[in-house]
């Protein structure tokens, strides 16, 4: 079963990417930023293999991720505001949400600050809830879109930017290509790797066994 759902998280990836263009990345991203874990690690590198191909620039695609960034995380903030912390801990387990992530999130908001918004942005699986502690927290608009947008935009470029690197070696390395017949090859590989340990990690029946 966790294999099937592999295949179709990775393939559903790539369409929504491969109709949508910028809109496609920027509609993932605000999903993953909507307190949906939705791996941005498996969005942003495909967005820049796109870019090896002529597609996108990283400029774009990075632009295109920050942006659906703050649209999931408005989103997430405004969810936090008017339904509070019982609507995660109701509905978070039909989206695979740990409430370990979402406290993890919480104790560095708690600690830090506003500014936890935009490092938040910068690590993993913090990037995808840090936005529910900030509307708790009844952060100001204001900061809180720059802070999003700025720390995602980095992120973002920074995982397209790894895609391109390994699209644009694919063209110019003979030694690389010759070990795939294709480079899709190479980008579902990534993508089920990714997506592996993603439903590993959150799938619900492993973490019912880890705490008995």
């Amino acid at each position: 079963m966790i294999e099937r759902i592999i295949g179709f998280l990775a393939g559903w990836i790539v369409a929504v990417i491969s109709a949508g263009g910028y809109v496609g990345v920027a509609l993932l991203m605000a999903i993953e930023s909507a307190c949906i874990p939705l791996p941005s690690e498996i969005i942003m590198p495909f967005a820049g293999y796109l870019v090896s191909t002529g597609r996108f620039t990283l400029i774009g695609a990075a632009t295109a991720g920050a942006i659906g960034c703050n649209l999931g995380s408005t989103v997430a903030y405004y969810v936090a505001v008017y339904g509070g912390r019982p609507v995660i801990e109701r509905w978070g387990r039909y989206v695979l949400i740990r409430t370990s992530d979402l406290e993890r999130a919480e104790r560095l908001f708690a600690r830090y600050g506003s500014v936890m918004v935009f490092i938040g942005r910068l690590l993993p699986v913090v990037r995808t809830f840090i936005a529910f502690p900030a509307g708790l927290a009844r952060m100001r608009m204001l900061p809180f879109q720059l802070y999003t947008f700025v720390g995602s935009w980095i992120w973002c470029y920074v995982l397209a930017h790894v895609g391109y690197t390994l699209g644009d070696r694919w063209n110019s390395d003979p030694e690389l290509r010759s070990l795939f017949h294709t480079f899709d090859i190479v980008i579902v590989l990534l993508l089920l790797a990714g997506a592996g340990w993603f439903l590993w990690s959150h799938w619900p029946a492993r973490k019912a066994r880890r705490e008995k």
